[in-house]
């Protein structure tokens, strides 16, 4: 089977390096890859935004299967795009990815479908909405309703916070269209953890549970990021919470999307908030998350073609997936300054020490080639991941390889699956 895989990041790292551990990969090519998927797949410079040119070479590829990474294609509509050319994709359509590309929208379904959220008001007018918060005495959540990379998102305290926040999404446009409109909702308190299935539009099967952290500093302090480090399972979600959520958030929406005419194929990924033994969903995604990928991927035992396969022909109510029991953890290396500004370019040292470590593998996300050298490309660079015995016996593991490896700047969270620890 030749894939295709589009992205460059973690995420997109961890999936290639299970595609072909399949006895079905004959090759596999990344649209646009990054220095670590370079040893598994063929790179080539097409951006994941370019969905014609993605069409043509995987017509001239020959692709039999397309893999879709991140969220933009998805809202795009590179699925309905493959599937009218005859082209296998797995991913949902364009209204399926409404989602994640609407924070409104899901909101809705949400609500159609009777699952726990906060309450929440829409607004498109920037006056409204800072009338809104001005005569709110409570913590709200400020959302950019469209895709924002996961750092449209402020938890405002104060009021002063709240005005700050509308001033950067609606007036000063810092997530650009995704600003046109946001979400403000009541603020939520408990734990987080990630709640991610596999669906056919039917059936639902879930994958091993994990938890991000999304600040980017220790004790979740600091300003939120696409995510510094993850862990699977997540103890927060005990059996009971598992079914629970299972019952009443994942199926009753793939059943409310499917009636109101939308059959979503492929991940569906619930951001939960549970406190008292009551989940509430912050937000939806349609795709896998990163870094959740890099530890629930380093658990599965299955053969994610078949699981894929069964979801693109509606027979997911045939498998069952394989998970190893022991814990899996993902640290996050980043580059200095991010999420703000950061420089690029520096070399990285001690992939190689970190990489004959057991039970490990380091995933890229921001990286380059450069003649024998591996560079640093973007914010988030590495993800480290591991698995032991316990949840202590992986942090452990994780860190003793996040300790082999340097750059200038690097920076990274010391306590990356310490709230499992605790529980």
């Amino acid at each position: 089977m030749r894939i295709l895989v589009i992205g460059g990041g973690g995420r997109e790292h961890a999936l290639i390096w299970k595609l072909a551990q399949s006895p079905r990969t004959e090759a596999i090519y990344c649209a646009p890859g990054n220095a670590g998927i370079a040893s598994l797949a063929a790179c080539v410079p097409i951006a994941v935004n370019d969905i014609q040119a993605l069409k043509k070479f995987a017509r001239e590829k020959t692709i039999d299967l397309t893999v879709v990474g991140p969220e933009e294609p998805l809202t795009l509509g590179i699925v309905d795009e493959f599937e009218a050319a005859g082209l296998r994709i797995f991913g949902p359509s364009r209204d399926g990815a409404r989602m994640e590309g609407s924070k409104a929208f899901a909101k809705n379904i949400m609500l159609k479908a009777g699952v726990p959220t906060a309450a929440f008001r829409q607004f498109t007018d920037y006056a409204e909405a800072c009338a809104y918060v001005s005569g709110a005495n409570r913590p709200l959540v400020i959302k950019a309703d469209g895709l924002a990379a996961g750092k449209g998102v402020f938890v405002c305290r104060t009021m002063e916070q709240a005005r700050e926040a509308l001033e950067r999404v609606m007036a000063n446009r810092e997530f650009g269209e995704a600003g046109q409109s946001v979400v403000i909702e009541d603020c939520l308190s408990g734990e987080e953890a990630s709640f991610i299935c596999l669906t056919d539009g039917t059936t639902v099967v879930p994958l091993p549970s994990s938890q991000d952290h999304k600040a980017v500093f220790d004790n979740d302090e600091g300003p939120n990021t696409g995510g510094m480090g993850a862990y699977s399972p997540a103890p927060v979600v005990t059996p009971r919470m598992h079914a629970l959520v299972m019952q009443t958030v994942m199926q009753p929406v793939v059943d409310t999307l499917r009636e109101s005419g939308i059959r979503f194929k492929g991940i569906l990924y619930a951001g939960l908030m549970i406190e008292g033994g009551v989940p509430n969903v912050l937000e939806f995604n349609v795709r896998m998350g990163d870094p959740e990928t890099q530890p629930i991927v380093f658990r599965l035992q299955s053969d994610l073609i078949e699981l894929i396969e069964a979801v693109i022909d509606e027979r997911l109510h045939e498998i069952t997936v394989a998970v190893d029991p022991q814990p899996a953890v993902c640290v996050v290396m980043a580059a200095g300054g991010y999420p703000g500004t950061y420089e690029k370019g520096l070399p990285i040292t001690g992939l190689d020490r970190a990489a004959d470590l057991e039970d490990t593998m380091v995933f890229h996300a921001g990286t380059r080639q450069q003649g024998p050298d591996v560079l640093t490309n973007g914010g988030r660079v590495l993800g480290v991941t591991a698995r032991g015995a316990s949840i202590a016996a992986a942090i452990d593991t994780a860190y003793r390889a996040v300790r082999c490896i340097a750059w200038p700047g690097v920076q990274f969270r010391n306590d990356i699956g310490r709230k499992a620890l605790n529980r």
